[in-house]
C-alpha cells in the first residue's frame, strides 16, 4: 500500500481496477483487436510504426475518421482527443484551410514534390522567422532531419565534435540525443538504444535539466558544438526552467564558444513561437516539426544571421548534394502548402490564447481533484499543453522525472479514460489542446478523472 499525502493508494485495488478496465477495452473494441490480429501477420509488430505498440490495454484502437478534436475508432467510438498525435496534429484533425490548401496543391493544380521551389516557401520562412526570431530557414519532413541537419551546421561551423544534451531529452531518433545520466553521475546510453552506431558518450555529453553548474563543467572541456535542448522538457513529463536557469544556459554556451539549439518541436505549446518567442530567448538555431504541416509531414529549421553568415564563408561545405544536409522530398510543394495554411489560418495567434486558456482549465479540474484528495500528485501547464504526475513536487530534471514514474497509474488513467471516450498521448500523462478543442471537451476529461480517482481511493 502506498502512502501518498494522507491519503492511501491501495495497490490490490489498483491492480483489480486495471484488470476491470482491460476487460471492458477488450471486449468494447472488437473490431480493433481484430485488424491488430490481423497485421500481425506482415506488418513488423503488428503496427505501421512500432511506436504504436505503446498500449495500456493490450493492443491499439484503430483509427476510423478524425475530425477536429475528436477521433472515431473501427467499433464506432467517438473520443475526444487530447493526445493530438503527440504534437503531430496541435492543429486539430484536418483543419478545413489545410485540407483546402492540399486539395489545391496537390489536386488541382499538381505537383506534390517536384525539385523546384514554390513561393509559398519564402512565405513560410519569413513566417518563422516572425515567430521564433531567427530569419534564415530551411526545410525538412521530421524534426528528426531538422535537429540532425543542425548538429552537422554546428559541427561545421565550430569545428568542434560534441552535442550536448539533457538527460531524457527528446529530439527524435538523433543518435547523439540517446544517453542520459545514470544514478552514479556516470553518462552513458539510454537504456533500450537500437543498434547504435557508435556508443554515444562518444559523441555526446549530457547533463541534468536545471543544472547550471554541470552544464559549465562539461562545456568547460571545449569540444561541444552546441547545446541542443527543449526549453522545457516534454517527453519525460513536463518539466519546466527554473528562474534564471534559461538565461544561464544562453550566457554559458556563449562564453565557451558552443551553439544553442532550441528544438520547439513540443513546446511550441507555449505560444505561436514557442518558447523562444514567450520567453524571450536567444538560441542561435531553431528546429521545429510535427505540428506546423497541419499533419502533413514538415519540418524546419532557422539560423541566426550570424551562423548563416559564418556558414556561407566557408569553403568546402557541399550544401547542394551529398554534403548530409538535405533530403530529395524535404521542401516540397505540398508539405510547405500545408505548412503555410496551418500557420496563416490556423495555428494563429488567437488561436494559441484561446487554446493556453483551455489548459488552464484543464490544469484547475485536475489540481481540484488532487487537492480534494490530499494525493502528492501534481499538474504542470506548459501554453496548450498539461500534463499531470503521481508526485508532488513536480521534478525538476529529467532524472528526477524518471524515477517517478508509475507504470501502474499510467496505465490505470489511460485505459479507464479510453473506455470513457477520452484519450491521452499513449507515452505519459498529456492533454494537449487544439483550435477545435471545446470546454465541453476539457469538462468531460476533468469528469472522468475524478471518477477514476474516485473509484482508486473508495
Amino acid at each position: 500500500m502506498l502512502i501518498k499525502a494522507g491519503m492511501m493508494i491501495d495497490r490490490t485495488r489498483l491492480t483489480q481496477l486495471l484488470d476491470r478496465e482491460r476487460r471492458t477495452f477488450r471486449d468494447r473494441n472488437l473490431r480493433s483487436a481484430a485488424a491488430y490480429e490481423e497485421a500481425r501477420g506482415h506488418l513488423f509488430g503488428g503496427v505501421p510504426m512500432t511506436w504504436m505498440n505503446k498500449t495500456a490495454a493490450g493492443f491499439p484502437l484503430y483509427l476510423a475518421e478524425a475530425h477536429g478534436a475528436h477521433v472515431t475508432d473501427l467499433d464506432g467510438h467517438e473520443y475526444v482527443d487530447l493526445c493530438l498525435g503527440d504534437t503531430g496534429a496541435m492543429a486539430g484533425h484536418s483543419p478545413a484551410p489545410t485540407v483546402e490548401a492540399v486539395a489545391d496543391r496537390f489536386g488541382r493544380r499538381g505537383g506534390a514534390t517536384a525539385m523546384m521551389p514554390t513561393r509559398d516557401a519564402a512565405w513560410v520562412g519569413a513566417e518563422l522567422a516572425r515567430r521564433f526570431g531567427v530569419p534564415y530557414w530551411s526545410f525538412s519532413l521530421t524534426a528528426t532531419d531538422a535537429n540532425r541537419w543542425a548538429i552537422r551546421l554546428a559541427r561545421a561551423v565550430t569545428g568542434r565534435p560534441k552535442i550536448l544534451v539533457n538527460s531524457y531529452c527528446y529530439h527524435g531518433s538523433v543518435d547523439e540525443v540517446l544517453l542520459v545520466v545514470g544514478p552514479d553521475g556516470r553518462q552513458l546510453s539510454r537504456e533500450g538504444n537500437v543498434g547504435a552506431p557508435v556508443d554515444p558518450t562518444t559523441t555526446s555529453r549530457v547533463v541534468e535539466f536545471n543544472d547550471l553548474p554541470a552544464l559549465e563543467r562539461e562545456l568547460a572541456y571545449g569540444d561541444v558544438a552546441a547545446v541542443l535542448m527543449e526549453p522545457a522538457l516534454t517527453n519525460i513529463g513536463i518539466v519546466l526552467p527554473e528562474p534564471g536557469y534559461l538565461e544561464g544556459v544562453r550566457e554559458l554556451a556563449t562564453r565557451y564558444g558552443s551553439l544553442l539549439i532550441n528544438d520547439e518541436t513540443h513546446t511550441l505549446s507555449a505560444g505561436p513561437g514557442g518558447c523562444t518567442r514567450a520567453w524571450g530567448l536567444r538560441p542561435d538555431i531553431v528546429t521545429i516539426g510535427k505540428a506546423v504541416g497541419g499533419g502533413i509531414p514538415s519540418g524546419a529549421y532557422g539560423l541566426s544571421a550570424g551562423v548563416a553568415a559564418r556558414i556561407e564563408g566557408m569553403s568546402g561545405l557541399d550544401l547542394v548534394d551529398m554534403g548530409g544536409v538535405g533530403g530529395t522530398l524535404a521542401g516540397n510543394a505540398l508539405s510547405v502548402a500545408a505548412m503555410r495554411a496551418t500557420l496563416e489560418h490556423v495555428l494563429t495567434d488567437d488561436a494559441f490564447a484561446a487554446m493556453t486558456e483551455l489548459a488552464t482549465r484543464f490544469t484547475k479540474g485536475v489540481q481540484d481533484v488532487i487537492d480534494a484528495y490530499r494525493l502528492a500528485w501534481s499538474v504542470t501547464q506548459l501554453g496548450a499543453r498539461a500534463e499531470y504526475r503521481f508526485a508532488s513536487p513536480a521534478p525538476r530534471s529529467g532524472g528526477e522525472s524518471n524515477a517517478a514514474g508509475d507504470p501502474g497509474l499510467d496505465d490505470y488513467f489511460h485505459v479507464y479514460l479510453a473506455n470513457r471516450g477520452v484519450l491521452l498521448t499513449p507515452f505519459h500523462n498529456m492533454a494537449l489542446m487544439s483550435p477545435a478543442t471545446t470546454e465541453a471537451d476539457v469538462e468531460l476529461h476533468n469528469e472522468v478523472f475524478a471518477a477514476a480517482v474516485s473509484d482508486l481511493v473508495a
